[in-house]
């Protein structure tokens, strides 16, 4: 009887024994993740370097329990040169725009838990936030929303930086990098690299100082020289001519792609809605491009000046500035050089006019 409970008390110990070592050898590989990180450069992406065994950094090696556990000698030998290399972020994000940390689950983690975990942590940031898990299989970010499913190694948090309301608040980034930072802890995950706020918050003011300084939007109007014009007869002059009613209260002129070329609205307090056309009756209205979100300014400017001409001639009205002095061809010519002033300026930064990234900074 006492050889059994002694017996039993040596099984429980050694199980605690196990248990201890097990968890003490989980928290040295983190420990040791994040001493590493502290010594390397803010400026590169955290790349966990190959073996010597001449695989290269883009082959990502997993790790094999089986081989760890079948041959403790030669395995053990081996296995600290079987490191996995931190993928690049995905190709949606640009350093130049986002705030990007990439956390490391050591087991799959499934995507909703992570998705309730974010949606509790990051709430109440005012700039957009991105998420997106790395299928291994397929070696590719896979984006996140609330209705993804799956589950991976490793994720990637993206903060937009910038956008028309200005940069990012200190605030709003200590809220994102701790937040993913409580995110990874949650599921005993590792950020690969945590950004310096110092040189982010930089970075996000001088990009804003660039986007304010080519943000521009270029108006012209047409103006009733006596009675107004009817909502019925605005409504089928900008339909016939391939403008579609938006949201926003506005007609909208679209390219091929569906994107907005050009609007018209109101210049009166009563906005352009489906419902309300034929009770509206307005003295002027405004076409407005707006330039960093178009990819050929002078080609929009002239499709929205052939506009403005037929719509004045058919309404009996007349083509003005802001000034509300008539629109001639001298000032015609002045706005398309400063329109192709404006987009040059955006080229000149790798910021094409009406590109994906523009779209993105110069957004409400």
């Amino acid at each position: 009887m006492d050889s059994e409970l002694q017996i039993g008390l040596a099984a429980l110990g050694v199980a605690a024994v196990v248990s201890i070592v097990g968890y003490n050898k989980w928290q040295e590989r983190k420990h040791r993740r994040e001493a590493e990180l502290a010594f390397k450069s803010e400026h590169r992406d955290v790349l966990l370097e190959p073996n010597d065994g001449g695989a290269s950094v883009d082959e990502r090696l997993e790790p094999s329990v089986a081989g760890r556990g079948e041959r403790h000698g030669h395995a053990a030998a081996r296995d600290p040169g079987l490191r996995k290399a931190t993928p690049r972020p995905p190709e949606q994000v640009d350093s130049r725009v986002d705030c990007i940390i990439r956390i490391e689950s050591i087991e799959p983690l499934e995507t909703p838990r992570l998705w309730a975990a974010q949606g509790e942590q990051l709430m109440g940031i005012s700039k957009p936030v991105r998420w997106y898990g790395f299928d291994d299989a397929q070696n590719v970010w896979r984006e996140l929303n609330a209705h993804s499913a799956g589950a991976y190694h490793w994720f990637c948090a993206a903060m937009q930086m910038v956008d028309r309301r200005g940069p990012i608040s200190e605030t709003d980034l200590m809220h994102f990098s701790g937040g993913v930072q409580r995110v990874a802890e949650t599921f005993f995950a590792v950020p690969a690299e945590v950004p310096s706020s110092g040189e982010t918050l930089r970075n996000a003011a001088e990009l804003d100082r660039f986007c304010a300084g080519v943000d521009v939007q270029i108006g012209i109007n047409i103006v009733s020289s006596g009675q107004p014009f009817p909502g019925t007869k605005i409504r089928a002059l900008a339909e016939s001519n391939g403008l579609v009613m938006g949201n926003d209260g506005a007609f909208h002129a679209c390219d091929e792609d569906g994107n907005t070329v050009f609007t018209l609205s109101n210049m009166e307090q009563n906005i352009f809605a489906a419902d309300t056309m034929r009770n509206i009756a307005t003295h002027g209205m405004t076409l407005l491009i707006d330039v960093p979100r178009v990819p050929n300014g002078v080609f929009a400017f002239e499709r929205m000046m052939r506009q403005a001409a037929q719509m004045a001639e058919a309404l009996q009205g007349i083509v003005v500035d802001d000034n509300r002095s008539p629109l001639g061809p001298e000032a015609a010519n002045m706005i398309r050089n400063q329109i192709q002033h404006f987009q040059a300026q955006m080229a000149s930064g790798s910021m094409a006019a009406g590109g994906q990234l523009a779209m993105r900074l110069f957004s409400d």
